[in-house]
Formats: C-alpha cells, structure tokens, sequence
C-alpha cells in the first residue's frame, strides 16, 4: 500500500515537495489555508499561482481543513512562512499528540522574536522528542524541481533513524537525498544563503558584474560558516548541500525570491515596497535581523550582512554597498574563516571525503529497499 503523507502549506515549495513525495510512491495530502486552492490542486491538479504550467500527481490530494489531512499520516511536512510557523502549529499538536510520526521542517528561516530555528519552534510547540523532527534543505528552486529537473538535498535529524525514514519516503527518479545528523548546520546553511543572496540581488539590481558577485559569495560562504559553526554546527556541512550547493543557486537564480528582493532594492525600492511585490515570502528579510543578534551574542562578525540590513533599514545607498560588503574595516585580513579552519587542504579533503560518504550509503540504502 501507498503510505499517506500530510504535507501542510500549499505554496511553491510545499506543493513541490509533495509532488516529490507522490512521485516517490506516496498517496499526499496537501493542507492550504485558502479553500479555493485547496479545491484546484483537488480538482485540477494544479497550483496556478506558485506553480504555473505544472501537472500535479494524481496521487495528490488537497484539503484546507487540517484533521482531514493529518488523518492517518505516516510523515508530516511543515511548509508554511516562518514567522507565522509557531501559530499554525498551535493548530497542529492536539491532532499529532497521541502520534509519534516524525515532522519535516522545509522551511528556511529563524523566528524574528525568539532567534530559534523552525526545529526548536517545532519541538517547543508540539512539546515532541527531538528524535522525531528532520529538516530538508539543499540547492532547491521549487519551479525547476516541479519540472522534474534532477536535484539533490539533505535530510538532517539528530536521529540516524529518522533522517533515512524520512530520506527514503523523498526521493524520486530526479530528486535524490543524502542525510546527516547536524540539524543546527543544515538549518543555519538554508538561512544563512539567504540572506548572501540578498545581497547579491541588491548589487546585481544596482548593475554591478560578476566579479563583485564572486567575491561576494565567496566571503559569505565565509560569514555563513563562521556564524554556524560558532552556533553548534560541524564545519563540512556548509561546505556541502545546504551550505555551498543552496548559496549557489540561491544567489545566481531569478528564480530565487530572495536574489529577486535584494535586485528590487538595488533598483531603489524601498523594503516596503518590495514586500508588496513580493508575491510570496522571501525569507531572508525576516531573518537579517535575529541572525545578526545571534552573531553578535557570539562574537562573530558579518559584515555582508551588517550592510544587507543597512539598506533594508534605508541608511544605507545600495550603490555605495559593494566596497563594504566583503570586508568590515580596511585592515588586512586572511581569506581564512574566523576559527582558523576553512580553506585549508585538510577541511576542503574532508568535506570531499563525506560527500563521497554520503553518495555511498545513499546507494547502499537505495539497493536495500
């Protein structure tokens, strides 16, 4: 039989990964929040607004009231806006409380009044084991996905268990998925690149080329793993698929809402003009702010950031960003990150070394199922 997976929140990436889902061999109900688009990807079996031009499964079902999609569900996705994450799960936990299905976070971002990462939003609110909560993240462009574009992402719960649990119900013939145990790495990755593809927007919007864009990922990949790594996380996952693989496709596609944020504001927008423009969440504007209270909590410095929120904050021209934005003073500095580490043959070795890891025992289960 088919398992039943509920997939809460019916944007562009929720519906996405739950055609990821059916496309792997499972029957997915989908929950939004609006009943009339409950009612296409229903009926049509489509989502006309996030996903234009895409044939949805017919293994997809959708619903907007809750019970009916949590209903006998094997594994729950959580895709709803982050900031308004805590309140839908209020609506969630009476309905999972007498169940120990595990739930997936698909969500990138940290709540704006507490800093916490949409895990620990998970388990304050559901009041569940950790062991039971995953994350997904990696170079994930919904549209390109729902095309059935090939793509890979990782699967991170601090249970081995539930990560393969949760990685061998999301892969298909074109979406392939990799686990590790480092939830605050893969967490922090997928927020992080948001926010250096803010920036790369406001310069690409302000018509600056690809030599400032380079060094302005390249020293964010930097800031990124400095931050996460001073957090909790382990070095190589930034160096992997939700730190390196989401930057890049993040920051160089127009797919990408916040590299689409950032170039609107490089055009002289002001922030709230962009967020009415926005047709959907870019994630990484609620989030400059607790992430750099968490860094200076920590000590590390951000000065891509620092200067990302200056500009949203309107104290900042956007063309007067790139001189700064890679460097926070004018005193010479190594390329090496804060804790000594990245850039050196050894850490560059052993994120090669677990990558390859990683494929291995992704074929080794896959030949097992």
């Amino acid at each position: 039989m088919r398992p039943r997976i509920a997939v809460i929140g019916a944007g562009s990436w929720g519906t996405t990964f739950g055609k990821i889902l059916a496309d792997g061999g499972a029957d997915v109900v989908m929950w939004s929040r609006r009943p009339e688009l409950a009612t296409e990807i229903q009926e049509a079996k489509r989502n006309s607004q996030y996903l234009p031009g895409i044939n949805l499964p017919r293994a997809m079902s959708a619903t907007h009231h809750l019970s009916e999609a949590l209903d006998g569900a094997e594994q729950v996705y959580l895709s709803v806006p982050s900031q308004a994450l805590r309140e839908n799960l209020k609506a969630v936990r009476p309905l999972l409380s007498r169940t120990g299905v595990p739930v997936v976070s698909l969500m990138k971002g940290v709540e704006r009044r507490s800093g916490l990462r949409m895990s620990q939003v998970i388990e304050q609110e559901l009041h569940c084991d950790p062991a039971r909560i995953a994350v997904a993240s990696g170079p994930n462009l919904a549209l390109e996905i729902a095309r059935e574009q090939p793509t890979a992402a990782v699967i991170s719960s601090v249970s081995q268990e539930t990560a393969e649990a949760v990685a061998r119900r999301a892969r298909n013939k074109y979406f392939r998925t990799f686990v590790n145990t480092d939830v605050i790495g893969t967490e922090f990755g997928g927020v992080l690149k948001n926010l250096i593809a803010v920036a790369i927007g406001i310069v690409d919007g302000v018509g600056y080329g690809e030599n400032t864009k380079a060094s302005i990922i390249t020293r964010g990949l930097v800031e990124m793993t400095d931050f996460a790594v001073a957090q909790g996380a382990e070095q190589e996952t930034l160096q992997g698929l939700a730190g390196l693989g989401d930057l890049i496709a993040t920051c160089q596609s127009p797919l990408s809402r916040n590299n689409t944020a950032g170039r609107l504001l490089g055009q002289g927008y002001s922030f709230q003009d962009v967020v009415k423009q926005m047709n959907q969440t870019a994630e990484g504007l609620a989030s400059v702010a607790p992430v750099l209270q968490l860094a200076r909590e920590v000590g590390v410095q951000m000065p891509i950031v620092e200067q990302v929120k200056m500009v949203l904050d309107g104290t900042m021209n956007p063309r007067d960003i790139a001189p700064h934005l890679t460097t926070d003073d004018d005193t010479p500095a190594g390329e090496r990150t804060q804790n000594g580490q990245a850039g050196g043959g050894g850490a560059l070795w052993r994120s090669l070394q677990r990558a390859f890891d990683q494929f291995r025992n992704s074929e080794r289960s896959a030949s097992s199922d």
